[in-house]
């Protein structure tokens, strides 16, 4: 079970989840963060830093933004050649400038 990152972030990425990721799994598109199920641990600590109180497990969270959190990894996004997949570590690769067409929409 993996976190999901909801509608409250859109326009506001405070980031405080990030800092707090131990395993960086927390992936910064243009308008949203997104959290990757193959990589989140599970730990919780993103839920706790975030003061829009956007980050939910997964099982508890809206089935739209569940689902499009799934996308921003597995799907090829506007603009890239390939799926983002698990890159291991979102520091690395740094913002990905792009979200899925259901943030873009809003």
């Amino acid at each position: 079970m993996a976190y999901v990152i909801g509608a409250s972030c859109v326009d506001i990425m405070d980031r405080s989840c990030m800092e707090e990721c131990p395993v960086d799994c927390i992936y910064e598109g243009a308008r949203k963060l997104y959290i990757n199920p193959m990589e989140c641990i599970d730990c919780g600590a993103c839920e706790l830093a975030c003061p829009e109180q956007a980050i939910t497990v997964d099982r508890k969270a809206d089935p739209e933004f569940r689902e499009d959190n799934r996308r921003f990894f597995v799907e090829v996004l506007p603009g890239r050649d390939g799926a983002l997949g698990s890159p291991g570590g979102a520091t690395p690769l740094g913002p990905v400038g792009v979200d899925t067409p259901l943030v873009s929409a809003r």
